[in-house]
């Protein structure tokens, strides 16, 4: 089944410290399915890498080639991001950062499940009825 992949995911596949079996079980259902993500994901990404190569937990080479092989998967960007008063609207009803409040919205529009390890945006699709994967 399709989903909406936040970046907490993604960062399990990144670095070791943070990879799960969560984690992992989402990589395997790209393995015959696909997920979406909203417009703010590949900035997100590139920042999770900044941050990584700052800390001296990866050069830069390999921050390029980690971009070139998530670049591989079969991760959708949205290409219809959301007017503002969505996410704001979605942000005050469950209390959610505005990033997260797009990963919602994406969600409730496609009706697919999040993989999250968020726990306030996996609480938040539940309640809206979608849940996580």
């Amino acid at each position: 089944m399709p989903f909406v992949l936040d970046n907490s995911v993604d960062c399990g596949w990144l670095f070791e410290n943070q990879a799960d079996d969560y984690t992992e079980a989402v990589a395997r259902e790209l393995v015959d399915d696909h997920a979406s993500a909203p417009v703010l994901w590949p900035m997100e990404l590139a920042n999770v890498l900044r941050t990584g190569c700052r800390r001296a937990n990866l050069t830069a080479q390999h921050a390029q080639h980690m971009l070139e092989q998530i670049a591989q998967l079969p991760i959708v960007i949205d290409p219809q991001p959301a007017q503002p008063a969505e996410p704001l609207a979605l942000t005050l009803r469950y209390d959610l950062s505005t990033c997260d409040a797009a990963y919602l919205e994406l969600s409730l529009r496609l009706q697919q499940p999040i993989a999250t390890r968020d726990t306030a945006l996996a609480e938040a699709a539940r309640i809206a009825g979608l849940g996580t994967i």
